[in-house]
């Protein structure tokens, strides 16, 4: 048995799979920020690739490996700041409310969408990642020694 835990919920799924059906898609997947398909070939990607259009990683400390990853990258190669700039990038306006995404995020983070970040700081990526878990699946299942211990092998 696999248990994904936070302070309201408790997930327990069969390593099998059998029970993860009526869990939200990028918790069943492990990828928890809902990574889209690419030419990308993340580090702990399943075997198969079940989802059509997400990845699907061999673990939740994986998918959110990838997330850190993708983070540290919108703020190194785009020069991404502030939380509206980097869920505009993650979840771009075509497919969502970027709008609402980013004041939700904020909220979480207990930040102003203005407020610069330095996702080079652990903390600090620990609580966006925590908070675009939240908003992708309406839970934030992890503990936080997980999302550490993906960030640092990110």
């Amino acid at each position: 048995m696999i248990a994904y835990v936070n302070d309201s919920t408790t997930y327990k799924t069969p390593r099998d799979g059998s029970a993860m059906n009526g869990l939200p898609r990028g918790i069943r997947n492990r990828n928890p920020g809902n990574i889209r398909k690419s030419s990308d070939r993340w580090k702990g990607l399943a075997s198969p690739q079940s989802d059509p259009a997400f990845f699907v990683f061999e673990a939740p400390l994986w998918g959110i490996r990838a997330m850190a990853v993708i983070l540290r990258n919108y703020q190194r190669r785009n020069g991404l700041k502030f939380p509206a700039q980097i869920i505009g990038r993650w979840a771009p306006a075509g497919e969502n409310d970027t709008a609402g995404y980013a004041a939700a995020v904020s909220k979480a983070m207990g930040i102003d969408p203005r407020a610069p970040l330095d996702l080079s700081n652990g903390t600090t990526l620990r609580t966006l990642i925590a908070a675009i878990i939240r908003h992708e699946n309406g839970v934030q299942p992890y503990d936080l020694e997980t999302i550490d211990a993906a960030i640092d092998l990110a």
